[in-house]
């Protein structure tokens, strides 16, 4: 009889292996946010939609992603995460491909809002998942990788929406998105893996580390969410505007300007992540505040330049926007591993649940709606310049946060490769 054939996993490092799939999803999610604002203008023509309007396509979309996230989070805490992150992979990559059936606005306000229920499953548990496989002093270098994927997502975002939505009509860069994404979904289900939760915990799960009721009494996880949130007020706002801004008032053309905020995104969103991932895990060596510290003067330092754009002569406009960008980055990992560190395991989906509905339901939810809404009635510089003021707030609140920063102690670390939930 011929010998029986028999497949299995690829010997690979599951972590590795789960990282680069998750990392693959989150790209792939920031260049589908993104195509939008780098095509605003084309798609605001043809529906003769107002900037309200416009802007609320991305209230939509962050709207469904808040309230899904508490339930995903709920069940991210109960039941296997693997399924789960499939599931959402699929019906976001579906949602992205029925873009070429979209012929109003209200049609592509449902296409976003359903996105957003897709987005709410692998955005809330990847930061969870990675947590099980690296400790606590790894988090910072892990995250600040992972979330590379925003300059990166955002800036091919912008430059499909301008030159693809310029030559080819504003439908055709979602395609981008939608197929990539399914394969993707594929080969999570293939070699991805479920780590064991807290595997990789060094701090003692205390009440308000690993309860629900603990979170809203958690200092270090609550300064970290909210100065989270009002800087996601401000960065949500200014990445849905700043193309259009370029256009008009400043003059560039559409696909220019899109050009120049996409180049100056993932420049300034590698070096300046990788620049604060750097600097933090080398701070953390002696300061156990140093997340918290480093992502204060990340946006002290976005502050002037974020004026000088805003409100500068229109030749400063782009040299002061890459300034402003590369500061506004150097808090990407450092701030995102402080709220995972916050917490510990068993809560820890959920933590990042409510941390994602707080930074939209107070960040980026409204932002860009009111954003248009100040420009109708008045214009885009004003809109744009009221983002400065939850940057302070944001600042305030993390330099607070500081003070209860938990210390990283060192004990010796479980076996991390398992299935089990």
């Amino acid at each position: 009889m011929p010998a029986t054939i028999q497949y299995s996993r690829p010997r690979i490092n599951p972590a590795v292996a789960t990282f680069a799939l998750l990392l693959g999803l989150n790209l792939l999610n920031y260049i589908d946010r993104y195509i939008l604002p780098g095509e605003l203008s084309l798609v605001q023509n043809e529906f003769h939609a107002t900037g309200q309007q416009m802007g609320a396509l991305t209230t939509a979309l962050f709207v469904c992603y808040m309230l899904t996230a508490p339930l995903t989070g709920w069940l991210g805490d109960r039941f296997s995460r693997k399924p789960l992150i499939i599931s959402g992979a699929i019906l976001w990559s579906l949602a992205t491909l029925a873009t070429a059936w979209v012929h109003d606005y209200w049609t592509l306000y449902l296409r976003h809002a359903l996105v957003g229920v897709g987005e709410a499953t692998f955005g809330i548990f990847a930061p969870a998942v990675l947590a099980d496989f690296y400790p606590e002093r790894a988090r910072n270098r892990i995250l600040s990788i992972f979330y590379l994927a925003i300059p990166v997502g955002a800036a091919l975002g912008y430059l499909a929406g301008g030159q693809l939505g310029t030559l080819w009509g504003w439908r055709a860069p979602f395609f981008v998105c939608a197929v990539p994404g399914l394969i993707i979904a594929a080969l999570y289900g293939w070699i991805g893996r479920e780590p064991r939760r807290g595997a990789s915990d060094h701090l003692k799960p205390t009440a308000d580390r690993a309860t629900v009721l603990g979170l809203f009494s958690n200092p270090a996880y609550l300064t970290a969410t909210f100065g989270l949130a009002t800087l996601t007020f401000a960065m949500g706002g200014i990445s849905n505007w700043m193309p259009d801004f370029l256009h008009n008032p400043v003059g560039l053309s559409v696909a220019n300007a899109s050009l120049v905020v996409g180049a100056i995104t993932v420049v300034d969103g590698i070096a300046g992540t990788l620049v604060g991932g750097w600097i933090a895990q080398r701070w953390l060596r002696t300061n156990h505040r140093a997340l918290y510290l480093l992502s204060f003067w990340s946006v002290a330092l976005t502050l002037p330049f974020g004026a000088l754009v805003f409100f500068g002569p229109p030749a400063w406009s782009v040299p002061a926007l890459f300034a402003a960008e590369f500061f506004l980055f150097l808090n990407t990992g450092p701030l995102n591993a402080a709220i995972v560190n916050s917490v510990t395991a068993p809560v820890r989906a959920t933590a990042v649940s409510f941390n994602l509905f707080c930074i939209h339901a107070f960040g980026d939810a409204f932002s860009p709606q009111i954003i248009g809404a100040i420009k109708d009635r008045s214009n885009l510089r004003i809109g744009l310049g009221a983002t400065l003021v939850f940057l302070v707030i944001s600042c305030v609140i993390l330099w607070v946060g500081a003070r209860f920063a938990p210390p990283l102690e060192e004990v010796p670390s479980p076996a991390v490769d398992s299935d089990n939930p």
